[in-house]
């Protein structure tokens, strides 16, 4: 793994932090400048760094600091969520108004409505203001109080509405083109010299977002999915050559499939983005599980919706999205009609129960896991920008709470290695072929 530098690794700040905190902390709660969260989590590959005296690469450490940037009575801040719905939203907005309110003492706090398309002159929704009251019950509920959207928008203009809102600190709540947006955001009002700090929160369900362990919604999508392969083990072992299928999300990584198919211990074949497969062929997936129907009369097969998309799309006509992701295909609707097609052909039967509970998870409220991992990413999210930093994304790294360059974390998605422990582990459980070739 290639490792940032020093440079790489540097947050950007709006100046000097000359106003005391007001947070009521013992003097060691705070958090110096220069705390520091190592990269690695092994002693060996710091010995190349301890032996010719350079300092090892480490990330920023997240929490409060002793003095701030923003004298808290004159400022206001704005919230906005981006992209697709994803378990935990309401509670890192209510996090970061809670902390916002109640430890800095801000009065005005605004969520601009239905993603960036709030902070342009598109949207007939004026901002909401976020009030405690407010922030009651949001948390119980799924979805977003703020609504969401895909998409980029005019960036100089979403500049003009954070200015005419006098608006000090921008929290983004998103993933990869979320932030991207805020990335883009944070050049322009550098370009005008603005005092305007724009912290992101990664929401990404996939937990795909580069240099951080974990992004919220993730473990609650686990858990219900697990739930979704429950249901089809049953239906497959309650049939003679029963197959159970379950579409997970993951447009790039596997990393819903494959934790829930480790956290099942049911699945007998984990299909995800970063391990191709052929369907045909005596290697392929197909005569695998023809083999295993054959061995114990029932199946359940897990796939991402992701994998398989070399075997699906045309490289001539491909669509996008409104956020410029490749539009992928049905690969859970294509491998319920191959199985189905593949053992009519050889007069097998078989009965195959297809579960697609995406939506479903998308819109759950937080387990309780992610409430708590929700609560503490929006109050260090509300600590770097009331500190003045900007051009950041909270993230978690080896057990510590970090602040991460924007430019870093998008830089590449994270995936997962077929050759590190979590795919051996899969394969361990599930039994399947290492790869399935035609």
């Amino acid at each position: 793994m290639e490792l940032p530098s020093p440079s790489d690794v540097q947050v950007p700040t709006l100046g000097a932090c000359t106003v005391p905190s007001p947070l009521p902390m013992a003097e060691d709660g705070f958090i110096d400048e220069g705390d520091r969260v190592l990269l690695f989590s092994s002693t060996r590959p710091l010995q190349p760094f301890l032996q010719s005296g350079r300092e090892p690469p480490a990330f920023e450490m997240a929490g409060p600091r002793r003095k701030i940037f923003f004298d808290p009575k004159k400022l206001t801040c704005g919230i906005v969520t981006c992209g697709g719905l994803c378990p935990g939203l309401n509670d890192v907005i209510r996090s970061i108004v809670l902390t916002l309110r109640h430890g800095y003492g801000v009065q005005r706090i605004l969520g601009f409505r239905y993603g960036y398309l709030g902070l342009t002159g598109k949207s007939s929704d004026p901002p909401l203001e976020l009030t405690l009251e407010l922030m009651s019950t949001i948390h119980e509920r799924g979805g977003t109080l703020l609504g969401s959207s895909r998409g980029p928008q005019d960036i100089s203009e979403m500049v003009d509405t954070l200015v005419r809102q006098n608006v000090g600190i921008l929290f983004t709540i998103g993933g990869d083109g979320t932030l991207r947006g805020a990335s883009a955001i944070c050049q322009e009002i550098t370009r005008r010299q603005l005092s305007i700090a724009v912290i992101g929160v990664p929401k990404t369900i996939d937990n795909d977002l580069d240099w951080t362990m974990r992004s919220f919604g993730f473990t609650t999508a686990v858990s219900e999915a697990r739930e979704s392969i429950s249901a089809a083990h049953t239906e497959a072992v309650g049939a003679y050559n029963g197959i159970g299928l379950v579409k997970l999300m993951g447009r790039h990584s596997g990393f819903i499939s494959a934790h829930a198919s480790l956290a099942s211990g049911d699945v007998n074949f984990c299909l995800v983005p970063e391990v191709p497969f052929s369907l045909h062929g005596e290697k392929g997936f197909l005569a695998a599980l023809e083999r295993r129907l054959g061995q114990r009369r029932h199946a359940v097969v897990v796939v991402a919706e992701g994998a398989g998309q070399d075997i699906l799309q045309d490289p001539a006509h491909q669509e996008q999205d409104a956020s410029g992701n490749l539009r992928l295909k049905d690969v859970g609707v294509f491998l319920r009609d191959q199985i189905g097609l593949h053992f009519r052909e050889r007069g097998i039967e078989t009965t195959v129960k297809y579960i697609d509970p995406s939506y479903t998870i998308r819109s759950l409220p937080a387990g309780a896991l992610d409430s708590e991992f929700c609560l503490m990413l929006g109050q260090h999210a509300a600590h770097a920008g009331m500190a003045g930093k900007t051009d950041l994304v909270v993230g978690l790294w080896n057990q510590n709470f970090t602040y991460i360059p924007i430019s870093l974390s998008v830089a590449r998605t994270k995936k997962i290695d077929p050759r590190s422990d979590l795919w051996q582990r899969v394969l361990e459980t599930t039994g399947q072929p290492a790869s399935m070739p035609g």
